[in-house]
């Protein structure tokens, strides 16, 4: 059975399941419908995007020295994915390049990781906060960018990811970089004219 075969099966179950009285597939199937109405990528792209942060978790953590000596987060758009985190040693760091890079669908890796020791929970409860404040910010700018705008936050730097013009990106970054706690900005878009 192909990867969207089997998507679009994982989907049904879902509805089927949630017609059945499960509230919490009932929303949390609205909330994904929600942000695919406002995202610039097909909806194909959008389960695509999904299933490649899935797989990567899924080979990643299936490798018991990755798993316990990493943190590292994938973030895919379009099939860019964004690497943020903390690995070991360059070994480990080619290692996990060639297992991401041999995931169907990825035509591309923005490795940001850093050669470190994992992050304190205390750090990345902060790049939490510092995430949730960028995208607060974005939304309530009178565009409606932010909801199609990826927000990835690594020991206080903003990553942003989406497909924009570049009049978007700038002020996407503009928005970005006034806030508190934010150390850099780095775009991740893909441009359109």
């Amino acid at each position: 059975m192909s990867i969207r075969a089997r998507l679009i099966t994982l989907l049904l179950v879902g509805f089927a399941i949630s017609i059945q009285g499960c509230a919490g597939l009932v929303i949390a199937g609205g909330a994904t419908a929600g942000a695919m109405a406002n995202d610039r990528r097909t909806s194909g792209a959008y389960i695509d995007d999904e299933f490649i942060e899935w797989k990567i978790i899924d080979v990643l953590y299936q490798d018991e020295q990755i798993d316990e000596q990493t943190h590292l987060n994938a973030t895919s758009y379009n099939g860019i994915v964004l690497l943020t985190g903390e690995i070991p040693n360059q070994e480990m760091r080619v290692k996990i390049h060639e297992k991401i890079r041999s995931i169907q669908g990825v035509r591309q890796l923005h490795d940001e990781t850093s050669i470190a020791a994992p992050s304190s929970m205390m750090s990345r409860s902060g790049d939490t906060w510092i995430t949730s404040k960028v995208k607060t910010a974005m939304l309530t700018d009178d565009t409606d960018m932010g909801a199609r705008t990826k927000v990835v936050t690594d020991k206080g730097v903003v990553y942003l990811m989406g497909t924009v013009s570049p009049q978007e990106a700038d002020k996407l970054t503009d928005i970005a970089r006034r806030v508190g706690g934010v150390q850099k900005v780095v775009k991740v878009f893909e441009y359109q004219s």
